[in-house]
Formats: structure tokens, C-alpha cells, sequence
């Protein structure tokens, strides 16, 4: 089934550059603007449950809201140097340390897609950590400040309701990632 005629007209007009950063660009491709991410593997987001059956979460300040956000563990794909062609699922793998101290035996891709499909070309993937061991504290490099929090899986759904309650920021896509955590038998 197609929906070609759906198609605005100028959605194939030639992208223009109107900025560009370090890690985003500003795009116009005839009159649609958005952000386009400068590193081409996009993001990924970690879905962490240690052996205790808690989910990883992690606290940071976001200078973008202007809040304290709770999110799951994250990173940008292939965005230190000579790591172009790094895969989502070793930036999980490499995220996961980096941000809460836990390593995995193995990861595994759940599902992908784009972060804000209005705004910006970056597709975030979701990748599974599985046998996780604590090797470390976390918090990530030193351009960050993040603090781990490790939730019960049957509590985390209220946990975040109560943080939002405290004036945190939540991305709605943890409630996704909650969603596949619990439906993991459908994803393999």
C-alpha cells in the first residue's frame, strides 16, 4: 500500500543547512525545519534491569528543559572519535558503564524509531542489556553529573509518577521502555 499522493510537494526539495553545531544541525527541506543530529548512528536508549529485578534509571540536569530529568541510560551512536561506524549495540553497551556502572554479558536490539518525528531526523533504538554485574559508580564522563537510581520493576511506573510530582522531568519514552521490558517475550 502506498500514500504517495500523500506526500507534501516540497517534502524532496533539495535540505538547506540554516545552522550548524558540533552536534546538531538546522535543517529546511522546502518549509519544513528541523534538527538534524551531526553523528549519523542517531541515539539509543538502554533497557537495564540488574539481577535484583531493578530498572536503571538515571538523574540529570538538562540545560535544554531547564530541569532535572529522569531518563533510562542513553547515548549518542558513534559519537567519540574514530567511533563512526560504531553499531547501537556496542553504545549500549559503552553507555551502560559509563552512565551506571553496571556491565552486561550481552545486549539485544528491541525496536527503533524516530524521537520526535515533527522535529528532528534522529532515530533513537532501544537495545536490551541482559546479565548485568556492577562493576563501578556510574555517573558518566566528565561532562556530566548523573546520578543512578536503581527501582524496583514492579514500583518503577508510580516511582516516575512521583518524581514528576517533585517537578522532575520525565521523557515519555521511559513509559515505552517500561512497555517493552515487560513484553520482552515478544521481541525475542
Amino acid at each position: 500500500m502506498t500514500h504517495t499522493d500523500r506526500i507534501p510537494a516540497d517534502a524532496q526539495s533539495p535540505p538547506q543547512t540554516l545552522h550548524e553545531g558540533r552536534w546538531l544541525s538546522l535543517r529546511r527541506r522546502g518549509r519544513w525545519e528541523y534538527a538534524e543530529r551531526n553523528n549519523p548512528g542517531g541515539a539509543v536508549i538502554i533497557l537495564a534491569v540488574t539481577p535484583e529485578d531493578k530498572i536503571l534509571f538515571v538523574e540529570q540536569y538538562r540545560v535544554a528543559v531547564q530541569q532535572f530529568t529522569i531518563e533510562m541510560p542513553a547515548g549518542l551512536v558513534g559519537d567519540l572519535a574514530g567511533s563512526q561506524d560504531e553499531s547501537a549495540l556496542l553504545a549500549a553497551q559503552r553507555e551502560l558503564e559509563e552512565e551506571t556502572g553496571y556491565r552486561c554479558a550481552r545486549v539485544s536490539f528491541v525496536h527503533e524509531g524516530p524521537s520526535s518525528s515533527g522535529m528532528s531526523s534522529e532515530i533513537i533504538a532501544f537495545v536490551r542489556a541482559h546479565d548485568l554485574e556492577k562493576i563501578g559508580d556510574g555517573g558518566g564522563d566528565e561532562s556530566e553529573n548523573i546520578v543512578v537510581h536503581e527501582v524496583p520493576r514492579t514500583q518503577a511506573g508510580a516511582w516516575l509518577l512521583a518524581r514528576a510530582a517533585e517537578g522532575y522531568s520525565i521523557d515519555p519514552k521511559l513509559f515505552a521502555g517500561l512497555w517493552f521490558i515487560e513484553h520482552a517475550a515478544i521481541f525475542g
